[in-house]
């Protein structure tokens, strides 16, 4: 029989492992799926609650599982434009952010962190400001998903999933693809895999290992490079790791993806005033990327107050996406949303300092 830590909860096993616990307290295998069923899609996450099962049944889950959420809720805070942030404290005491991002499209987003602070250093995010502590579980990874998904109407589902958050995603790939699974599979929040991206600051060896995950398990994931700058000069002082690999690295590793998985690879570049945002930085991101099959999401700086730098104008923010457009490279503007709460891209923290409160 698989052994159980209580403290691990029930979201850190996957359905193989759980299948093998429930029959070895002696329920029927289709308990599982209702146990499923109540968590991903009926949004209930007390055993108590799941009234198809005996109360034998349910004592027995609690008493054998605690909880089907670890962490703590210490923090909700709602924008004027419908963006919800959530504050979670784990088990050991330590935090980290996610949002839910609501369009005029219906589409319904959750960006997902994967570690406890960062180690990547980005000049502009607030995300690495207090280091890098841990990786992120499966089960915490997966519990940011059930908390996010509870916060909509009974009637409303979530639609898609960044891996935008707080911490690197690839360097704790394992425990993030394992979380995706219940996400994207039919039993759990059955969401297309085209409408997960996973966003990375550009690890090569990591955007290899997701590529080979790709194709062995069919799951084409939409991978997002944050370029940031378009030569190494400039890039490292932005990313530090950039030092160990740089852009040419980087963009052979982007392109193999693509070749290997067939899905276009996004470049984000957050445009910074005086900074990444000259005439000359638009010529040398137009080598990079004019031959590329790939698109350049430019992001206006969102502001943090500890950090000295400004977002570029509106006007500069046109100019800058005309003069690639007109030179071939395909390009999006990522409008703002949640700045006003710290969710934007860039804002997350893995420590909150302000009283952990409900708002909105």
């Amino acid at each position: 029989m698989k052994s159980i830590d209580k403290k691990n909860g029930f979201l850190e096993y996957n359905s193989t492992d759980l299948l093998e616990i429930l029959t070895g307290l002696g329920l029927p295998k289709f308990r599982l799926q209702q146990v499923r069923r109540w968590v991903f899609a009926r949004k209930t996450t007390s055993f108590d609650k799941m009234t198809d099962l005996s109360k034998e049944t349910r004592k027995l889950l609690t008493e054998q599982f605690g909880s089907v959420l670890q962490g703590k809720e210490l923090a909700c805070y709602r924008s004027d434009d419908s963006t919800e942030k959530l504050l979670i404290e784990w088990t050991d005491g330590e935090r980290v952010e996610c949002v839910l991002l609501r369009d005029n499209r219906n589409h319904r987003t959750a960006c997902i962190s994967t570690q406890v602070g960062c180690a990547m250093g980005c000049v502009f995010c607030a995300s690495g400001m207090d280091g890098f502590v841990r990786n992120l579980s499966r089960g915490e990874i997966l519990e940011q998903f059930v908390r996010l998904n509870s916060l909509l109407p009974d009637q409303e589902r979530l639609t898609h999933v960044v891996v935008m958050g707080i911490g690197e995603p690839l360097l704790n790939l394992d425990a993030l693809l394992s979380a995706l699974d219940e996400v994207t599979v039919s039993d759990g929040f059955d969401l297309s895999v085209r409408r997960v991206t996973i966003s990375t600051v550009g690890i090569p060896s990591g955007i290899r290992k997701l590529a080979e995950s790709v194709v062995r398990n069919g799951k084409g994931y939409k991978l997002a490079v944050s370029l940031h700058a378009p030569n190494d000069g400039l890039r490292t002082r932005i990313i530090p790791q950039n030092q160990f690999s740089g852009i040419s690295e980087i963009l052979k590793a982007a392109d193999d993806y693509f070749k290997q998985t067939g899905r276009r690879v996004t470049f984000e570049y957050t445009l910074i005033a005086g900074l990444n945002d000259q005439p000359e930085h638009v010529q040398q991101l137009v080598h990079l990327l004019k031959n590329r099959t790939a698109i350049i999401n430019i992001i206006p700086l969102n502001p943090v107050s500890e950090l000295n730098f400004q977002t570029p104008s509106a006007k500069t923010v046109a100019w800058f996406a005309g003069q690639l457009e007109s030179q071939g490279v395909q390009v999006k503007i990522r409008f703002r949303k949640g700045d006003k709460i710290g969710a934007a891209c860039g804002q997350l923290r893995r420590v909150h300092r302000t009283t952990p409160t409900r708002t909105g």
